[in-house]
């Protein structure tokens, strides 16, 4: 896959003042790593927003600065966003150097069908959605895909040392972690306490949700 390309420049706007940026059609962000100066930095919200479609986790970005000879290749480490209307506030990279291997998490992407739920009336439970590895950047993965049809059984389980993963993956989570497994029918009351739980914490989260996003537009977080 050909790598993706994004044109930044320069910013001088910072802290609250940055609300005026975002409003003219412009992102902050900031682009930092190991012996590298942190610059901030401001895009084009519309040229971001396509190149976030299309890059995925874990993937080197060509980061082009306005003003540099070169590009710089660098991870995309963390999307600050509205946390009601999921607009994009903020966006930090992470320069990296292709020769040195780096840390990262992961995401675990359960494939198959489980037997033990299908035959047995069991309930999938996945315990673990990330693992952490290092590995050079270019050959960090995106996903990691986890057969789950040798859970043949109730209570069978699927652990971080099941995993086959190229060997140039060096795992840095504890390998006796349980990644999915399947679990015995739930009764009818159970099901009903754990649906009232949910509920409520669905509740709680969007109040607080709501109240966050009072402040977040005139943040400065993470400015440079």
């Amino acid at each position: 896959m050909k790598q993706l390309e994004l044109t930044v420049t320069p910013r001088s706007v910072l802290g609250k003042r940055v609300k005026a940026l975002r409003r003219g059609g412009q992102t902050p962000a900031n682009v930092y790593g190991h012996r590298v100066e942190s610059r901030a930095l401001q895009i084009e919200t519309v040229d971001l927003a396509h190149t976030l479609r299309s890059l995925e986790r874990n993937a080197i970005l060509s980061l082009r600065v306005e003003g540099e000879k070169s590009a710089r290749p660098v991870m995309v480490r963390n999307i600050q966003r509205n946390p009601v209307t999921d607009k994009i506030l903020h966006v930090d990279f992470y320069q990296v150097s292709l020769t040195e291997r780096m840390r990262a998490d992961v995401p675990l992407l359960l494939v198959g069908k489980a037997p033990g739920v299908d035959d047995f009336g069991g309930i999938l439970l996945q315990s673990l959605e990330n693992i952490t590895v290092e590995a050079l950047p270019a050959d960090m993965p995106s996903h990691v895909e986890v057969d789950i049809t040798v859970l043949k059984e109730i209570d069978s389980s699927l652990h971080v040392r099941d995993l086959i993963l190229d060997p140039d993956l060096h795992v840095l989570t504890d390998s006796e972690i349980v990644i999915a497994s399947v679990a015995a029918p739930r009764t009818g009351a159970e099901a009903a306490a754990e649906a009232a739980e949910e509920e409520a914490a669905a509740a709680e989260k969007a109040e607080e949700a709501a109240k966050a996003a009072e402040a977040a537009e005139g943040e400065g977080a993470a400015e440079g």
